[in-house]
């Protein structure tokens, strides 16, 4: 068995040894629960430690612990932010929410549930690099518009978005703005008490933390309904037992993340898409070549298949991903190639790769020799080049 070249971060990180150090008196000496804070001393540090953990973590973004609710992963904190809202809003102020066409999930089908509602939403196009046009933003947003939802990068082309002049556009016609920070906690700087952004969702599970945790920012004042019924925790905005492990895990996760180690990561994407395409004939970046997270890279090689790509790949020990319908329970394209105007043959093609702590620059090598030769092998098969030719 070759040793493992793991790229594939973006869908999940491998956790840091130091992050399951830090959890482990959690599960086997202070296990008490935080609401049990008024029965006992266990339970009195057990909320205490939660608490430590909530500062650490808003101490990150620039903002005060009780803006933050701690929640199971971006997925839950994305419901949160654009149900709740519209639980708070959609008869006050109107029925309409506008998002874009390249979102992640938990975003897109949020706001189509709430369209299963009698909700009105726009889903705006972007460009050939994945970059949202302010324009069309502006012309989206009515008088009925209650909530705006733009992700900061895109999960699968890595492209950046200008969330400060999003904000800024969307307060200054009267509507909140939620971004999707998933892909860009602790990889971009981000500095909450200065960007015009009403709710933030980020997670622990791509920054080598523990899976099951992740976080939504609620600035002081933003109308937000509770989503989930239970109890009262989380500032009664999110019921359910505190994951307290989990949420020193994710703490201590966060501080691990330097600026040194998101340059070496830049270092390692850049060298691997500069190789790709220089040695890889017939390839293009998907994406903005600059505007992108430090630790994303995805290619198409055009005529052959992503799902051959990443079988071929996972025969020699390189874990990646593709953004063919053959890998998609949909079975459907990429929605995000397909978003950025390119055909079912691009997004079938695409492949990406997504650094993290563990990867190294040595590796580089043999991914790029690899992909040649499976390359070149599948080119030589692929009915797609043969239609080419003829």
């Amino acid at each position: 068995m070759p040793e493992i070249i793991y790229m594939d971060n973006a869908a999940s990180t491998r956790l840091d040894e130091r992050v399951l150090e830090a959890m482990r008196p959690y599960f086997f000496e202070s296990y008490a629960v935080a609401t049990s804070e008024f029965g006992h001393s266990m339970g009195i540090e057990a909320k205490e430690t939660l608490e430590k953990a909530r500062s650490s973590l808003a101490n990150t973004l620039g903002i005060s612990p009780e803006e933050l609710v701690l929640t199971s992963g971006d997925t839950e904190s994305s419901n949160l932010a654009i149900k709740g809202v519209a639980l708070s809003l959609g008869d006050k102020k109107g029925k309409h929410i506008v998002t874009s066409k390249i979102e992640d999930f938990p975003v897109l089908n949020s706001v189509k549930a709430m369209e299963r509602y009698g909700y009105k939403a726009t889903y705006l196009p972007v460009d050939r690099e994945g970059i949202l046009d302010l324009g069309e933003l502006e012309r989206s947003i009515t008088k009925e518009t209650i909530l705006v939802s733009i992700q900061h990068s895109n999960q699968e082309i890595g492209t950046v978005q200008d969330i400060a002049a999003l904000g800024k556009l969307c307060h200054e016609k009267g509507a909140l703005f939620h971004v999707d920070a998933t892909h860009t906690y602790r990889r971009l700087g981000i500095d909450l008490a200065k960007l015009p952004v009403d709710l933030m969702t980020f997670s622990a599970h791509t920054i080598h933390g523990p899976k099951g945790i992740g976080g939504l920012f609620v600035r002081k004042g933003t109308p937000l309904g509770k989503w989930m019924d239970g109890g009262f925790q989380e500032f009664n905005l999110r019921a359910g037992l505190e994951n307290i492990p989990a949420a020193v895990g994710f703490a201590k996760a966060a501080e691990l993340v330097t600026s040194e180690e998101n340059e070496r990561l830049a270092s390692i994407r850049d060298k691997l898409i500069t190789r790709l395409l220089d040695e890889v004939p017939e390839t293009t970046l998907n994406g903005h070549r600059s505007k992108r997270i430090p630790q994303n890279a995805n290619i198409t090689f055009h005529y052959v298949e992503g799902e051959s790509i990443t079988l071929h790949l996972d025969m020699r020990g390189i874990e990646v991903s593709t953004g063919s319908a053959c890998f998609s329970r949909s079975l459907e394209a990429s929605h995000v190639i397909m978003g950025i105007g390119g055909n079912h043959e691009r997004a079938h093609g695409s492949i990406r790769y997504s650094l993290g702590r563990f990867n190294r620059m040595e590796e580089v090598e043999v991914v790029v020799a690899a992909m040649k030769e499976v390359i070149f092998r599948l080119r030589e098969i692929s009915p797609l080049r043969k239609e080419e030719k003829t």
